[in-house]
């Protein structure tokens, strides 16, 4: 295929491009074939074809060929001559599915005799818009609206570069990104680590340690702990007979000896918190040795082998996946050693000692002083209440007729024995009265209560008389009431005294020590071997980081990339595959788009560096008429006109310092010499504008990603010497491969805005163990050159605002062929693109209003412009069928 016109390298979801004009490629059926096996996603079959407007006819079954494995869409670009006054095209090319673009002059410097070079190298910028599965489809559309689905474009578009400050400054914030401020270490967390690493942060136990005894019965500790289980297994057993019915009315009130259970778990207790600060003492170097096994196997502390989830051998590699993911989420390199500092400092093994402060605050002694502490029983609740309702019981009871004299009374004694028994087996008293810590229960209240209303009760039944059955009633509630009354408030009063005297604390005290005793074996004696490994590692990691951001400051604030003569770049060269970034759009400041005019005389266009020369002159709905008088271009066909030298009015702005356009020698004040001799600039066609923006949002974003994946590759070959020796790394050998790394950066930057991925990367041992790496060390897709140079969107907006004015396009055509055209301003269809990085750029949605509606924002692509379909006039187009081709 002729490499000029359709893009090397097409980009993925585009409309497959195809050229089958004479010089192209020798096969056309092999080239078809070919375009049909690319992939296209979502089932749409898009086709953008080059081919003579004399061939279409003997093209027929190529492109019904492309229509054979399903529906496909065409859109044909038929480069026409200067003499031609018909189109012939096959009934394949018809809409809905297909449509012709007759292009009779593209603007280029076209020869009499045919197309040169020049020719078809102004239409690839043609091509790469077309080619845009956005842009074809709105194409593909409006051709379907005009007669016969074939028209004549009229184009404006923009094209963008970059300024020579818009390229230091995004060196410099370039370098920025890769290497950032100076931050604080902060603290490390066990989230978002490798799963070796996490064991070191975290206060857990592996599952593989999970059933281990830590502290044995038959050891010292673990003997103590076993006393502090039994004494407080005795205290909850007792509490438990001595509440209810069994503990007021039976013996277990008499036998169960609760203060003196708790008065023995508080000192088994102490004795358990000593043998643990013992062991903790004994230990509490950094570094575990056979000797410091042997002291704790004496205090009842027994280690296992190193679990199998964590080995030495093992944390280099979890630190390489970790930087490496600190790195994927886009964090510079001082960030990254700041994390990696704080993780050095918190794996640092600081030694068994320093866990006894903890001990100390999970059972110190005011927490053994309130739990061995006496506190009184009270029992029976307000004694007003109490005194009450004992004299309502009795009053009940009193209401038997003779009898209520002596039972009314009686009910009252009843509940001040009760109340009697409450005192006297109350559970903060041991049954030998050696400990004991006081208690009320409101005897006399009931006593006297029941006496004064088991009295006024008798005289009130001895004035009713009720029949002695209705008296039996009342005793038989009154006596069981004064029963179950007072079992609910010993009851009460009983869960209260524990609950103030807590001696379920000290179970939650022996758990908090054994979690820590659990917590000091594993991570300051198991572990402390490979936490000082994994300390010395990432400490040497940092250090590392933090020279090469140090290496490449050194680099961007002594070396500012300079474009100089640059300008000389094949502008024809294929726009990288489009890369969405996912970080902030950067601030950058739009320049003037309005070209200066010279202090005297008509000012010529801005040549092939600087944007439009116009030598076509433009033509508008005005010229065209209908009076054959007016029309004398047809004994003109083989005489080109004579053309307008006016410049067009949408020239960009010439370069800053830009040199002769013809000069290809390479800026002598710049340290890197061209790696090939660079081709001479292309002239740009009259459609065609260049601006020079000042770098758009995925510049920088694009280059530090480009820095980074560099980075990556060169701490991968370090690993190795951290892993022999943390501490003895050297790091002059990196700084150097930075420097190089930097250099080619730097070169690519100055010759295509990075818009050429960097050198394929190898020598990474494990891709897929890190998939955050996926972004870096693939560099092959790049953002589109509008993002990378960030061309004015005001510019873009004005030119898409004079949709009204034919005036504002460039028809491909010569004025020979404008009566050729319709006549009908309104059957004019018009296609206006965006790439969509613009609408998102920096200075906002405001200068998109009155533009926004139409516009066919593209998801990739440089250019921005108007596409102007003119249809033909109905007697210009002929559909040939097969048998009139001459096929079978």
């Amino acid at each position: 295929m002729n490499h000029r016109v359709l893009p090397e390298r097409p980009l993925p979801g585009h409309a497959v491009c195809l050229d089958l004009r004479a010089g192209g490629p020798d096969d056309p059926g092999a080239a078809v074939r070919a375009a049909l096996d690319v992939p296209q996603p979502g089932g749409e079959r898009r086709f953008l074809v080059v081919d003579e407007a004399a061939g279409l006819v003997g093209h027929q079954l190529l492109y019904e060929r492309l229509s054979s494995y399903g529906p496909a869409q065409i859109v044909c670009l038929a480069v026409g001559a200067r003499g031609d006054r018909t189109l012939r095209r096959t009934l394949t090319l018809r809409p809905p599915a297909a449509g012709v673009l007759w292009l009779l002059d593209t603007g280029g410097d076209d020869k009499a005799d045919g197309w040169d070079p020049s020719g078809d190298a102004v239409l690839r910028p043609l091509v790469e818009v077309l080619a845009t599965p956005e842009v074809f489809d709105a194409v593909l559309g409006s051709l379907g609206e005009v007669v016969h689905g074939v028209a004549v474009p009229a184009v404006r578009v923009l094209e963008h570069d970059l300024t020579d400050e818009a390229r230091a400054r995004a060196w410099r914030q370039a370098v920025d990104g890769l290497t950032g401020p100076e931050v604080p270490a902060g603290s490390a967390s066990p989230e978002g680590v490798p799963g070796a690493l996490a064991l070191l942060l975290g206060e857990g136990v592996p599952r593989s340690l999970s059933g281990h005894d830590w502290l044995p019965a038959s050891g010292r500790a673990g003997a103590r702990l076993a006393a502090c289980q039994e004494a407080l297994d005795d205290a909850v057993d007792g509490h438990d007979r001595v509440r209810g019915v069994a503990g007021l009315l039976g013996g277990a009130g008499r036998d169960v000896d609760l203060p003196g259970d708790i008065e023995r778990l508080t000192e088994e207790l102490a004795r358990f918190r000593t043998a643990v600060a013992d062991a903790f003492g004994a230990a509490g170097g950094t570094r575990l040795t056979a000797e410091h096994r042997g002291l704790l196997r004496e205090r009842g502390v027994e280690l296992p082998e190193l679990p199998r989830e964590i080995t030495r051998a093992g944390i280099v590699p979890a630190l390489r996946d970790h930087t490496y993911d600190l790195i994927g989420r886009g964090l510079p390199l001082r960030s990254v050693a700041a994390r990696l500092s704080a993780l050095s400092a918190r794996t640092a093994p600081a030694g068994s000692a320093s866990r006894l402060a903890r001990l100390d605050a999970i059972c110190g002694p005011e927490r053994l002083r309130r739990l061995g502490g006496r506190y009184p029983f009270t029992a029976g609740g307000s004694r007003p209440a109490a005194f009450a309702l004992t004299g309502l019981l009795a009053l009940l009871a009193g209401v038997w007729p003779v009898l209520g004299w002596i039972l009314g009374p009686a009910v009252g004694v009843l509940a001040a024995v009760l109340a009697w028994l409450m005192l006297r087996h109350r559970p903060n008293r041991s049954p030998d009265g050696r400990i004991d810590g006081g208690g009320a229960t409101g005897a006399a209240p009931r006593l006297v209560g029941g006496v004064l209303g088991g009295l006024a009760g008798a005289g009130l039944g001895q004035f009713l008389g009720p029949p002695v059955w209705a008296g039996a009633v009342a005793l038989a509630v009154s006596v069981p009431a004064v029963v179950v009354l007072a079992v609910r408030d010993w009851t009460r009063a009983v869960d209260d005294w524990w609950a103030r005297a807590d001696p379920e604390e000290a179970g939650r005290i022996v758990r908090e020590i054994h979690a820590l005793v659990l917590t000091t074996a594993v991570h300051d004696w198991l572990f402390a071997e490979v936490r000082h490994h994994c300390s010395a590692g990432a400490g040497a990691v940092a250090r590392l980081l933090r020279d090469l951001a140090e290496t490449a400051d050194a680099y961007g604030g002594g070396r500012a990339p300079d474009r100089g003569a640059d300008w000389t770049s094949d502008w024809t060269s294929d726009p990288a595959p489009d890369r969405t970034s996912d970080r902030a759009a950067r601030d950058w400041a739009s320049w003037d788009d309005e070209p200066a005019e010279p202090a005297s005389g008509p000012r010529p266009g801005p040549g092939p560096a600087g944007g439009a020369d116009t030598t076509t002159a433009t033509w508008s709905w005005d010229d065209w008429s209908d009076s054959g008088e007016e029309d004398g271009w047809a004994d003109m066909a083989e005489e080109p006109p004579v053309r307008n030298p006016a410049a067009s009015s949408h020239a960009p702005p010439s370069p800053p310092s830009a040199p002769h356009p013809q000069s290809s020698s390479y800026p002598q004040s710049s340290p890197y010499p061209p790696s090939s001799p660079q081709p001479a600039l292309a002239p740009a066609p009259a459609w065609l504008e260049r601006r020079y923006g000042d770098g758009g949002p995925a510049l920088v974003d694009t280059l530090v990603g480009d820095l980074v994946a560099g980075t990556v590759l060169l701490l991968d070959g370090c690993w190795a010497g951290i892993e022999r020796d943390p501490g003895g790394t050297e790091h002059t050998a990196q700084a150097r491969r930075l420097t190089e790394l930097l250099d080619d950066a730097r070169i690519r930057l100055e010759r295509d805005a990075a818009a050429s991925p960097p050198p394929p990367y190898e020598g990474l041992r494990d891709l897929g163990a890190v998939t955050s790496l996926a972004a870096f060390t693939d560099r092959s897709e790049r953002p589109d050159a509008a993002r990378l140079t960030g061309v004015a969107p005001d510019a873009v907006a004005r030119l898409l605002l004079a949709e009204d004015d034919p005036g504002s396009t460039v028809a491909l055509c010569g004025p020979e062929h404008l009566r050729l055209l319709s006549h009908d301003p309104l059957a004019a269809r018009q296609v206006r693109f965006v790439p969509e990085a613009m609408r998102r750029g920096a200075a906002g949605d405001d200068i998109w209003r009155g533009t926004a509606e139409g516009v066919v924002w593209t998801g990739a692509g440089r250019h921005a412009g108007i596409l102007r379909l003119v249809p033909l006039r109905a007697d210009v187009v002929h559909t040939v069928r097969a048998e009139e081709a001459g096929e079978p």
